[in-house]
Order: structure tokens, then sequence, then C-alpha cells
């Protein structure tokens, strides 16, 4: 695994053979987040890296210069590795959280400029979660949401729904925060 650009550009951590997570594809990943220029300053923004299996997309959002990323992760061994790969970097930008990530997304009221999700693709619950992190309110006004899936899944349909975007087998829907329905003068008025 290997973090593409920014100030740990080059840097190389190896998986254990052992590990169920896959991390994204370095050709997915390279792709995803120049499109992702086009839309967000990673420079000082406070990012969410929701099953965060390996690491390799907080790695990268520290290394792009982010001033918070926090991972989420429920494996106590691919939790373990992606603190040692932040201990090896001498890097504090990270704040790691071993748990549930619909538990989380329930419970937290942080906002974030981006948010980025790659579940397992099996997860039964997996096509509820781009609703569900939209909805919580975690994303920011301006924020970007990134969702990793296979390809059987179509999110266009959802409110905030951008663009789609398919590398290989690994696709990306992406979306903008939902704005709240503002009532207005009419509409709040009584009879």
């Amino acid at each position: 695994m290997r973090i593409i650009t920014g100030k740990y550009k080059g840097r190389h951590f190896d998986i254990p053979r052992s590990f169920k997570a896959r991390p994204t594809t370095d050709f997915a990943k390279e792709n995803i987040f120049n499109v992702m220029m086009g839309y967000l300053d990673f420079e000082g923004a406070r990012a969410l890296d929701l099953f965060a299996g390996t690491g390799s997309i907080s790695l990268e959002l520290v290394s792009r210069g982010c001033d918070q990323v926090i991972s989420v992760e429920a494996d106590r061994d691919h939790a373990n590795f992606i603190r040692q790969c932040f201990e090896k970097l001498k890097e504090e930008h990270n704040v790691l959280i071993r748990g549930d990530v619909f538990k989380f997304i329930k419970s937290c009221h942080q906002q974030f400029d981006f948010i980025f999700a790659d579940p397992p693709y099996a997860l039964e619950q997996l096509p509820r979660i781009p609703e569900l992190v939209l909805k919580s309110k975690l994303l920011k006004e301006d924020g970007v949401f990134i969702f990793e899936h296979g390809k059987q899944h179509d999110f266009s349909q959802l409110p905030g729904f951008m663009e789609h975007r398919a590398y290989g087998s690994v696709n990306f829907s992406i979306f903008k925060a939902v704005a709240e329905p503002t009532l207005t003068a009419e509409a709040t008025t009584t009879e």
C-alpha cells in the first residue's frame, strides 16, 4: 500500500496477508483524488474515513494536508495496523476510533468537509449507508461525501448525488450535503 501524493508521497506500508480488507487500488485512489481536487481543498480540512480498513484513504488525506482525519474501523487487527502506520509517520492529525460505523454515525455530532466510506462490498447494510450519512448531518454544507461500492449498486436517485465514477471494478458515487428545506413565509402561516 502506497501514499500517492502529498508530504508522505511514495511511503509504502506492507499489509499483512491475513487481512480481509482490500485497500482501494492505487489506480482508483489516484483517479478519485484527482476528481476531488475540483470539489475540495484538502489543506486544513476535517475528514472522516468510515470502514477505514487498512487506513489507505486516511493516510492519503493526512498526507494531502487535512487538519484532522477520523478513521473508524471495527476490526481490531486492522485498527492496530492503522495506528502503527500513523506511528511510523509520527503523525498526530489522525484520530482512530475502533468501533461500529453505524453507532458512530448515530452518536457523532462533529461535521466534516469530506467523508469517505468504503464498506465491505458484501455488507448487507451497504445500500443504506449513503442515505444514513447524508441524513446524519455529519457533512458540512459545502462538504463532499464519496462512497465506494460494487458495480451492482446505483445511487443516482438519492438527494445530493453529483456523479458516478468507475475505475476497473471500483465504483464511486459522489454526493454533496443535502440542504434542509426552508419554510417560506406562506408555509408558516396558519389560517
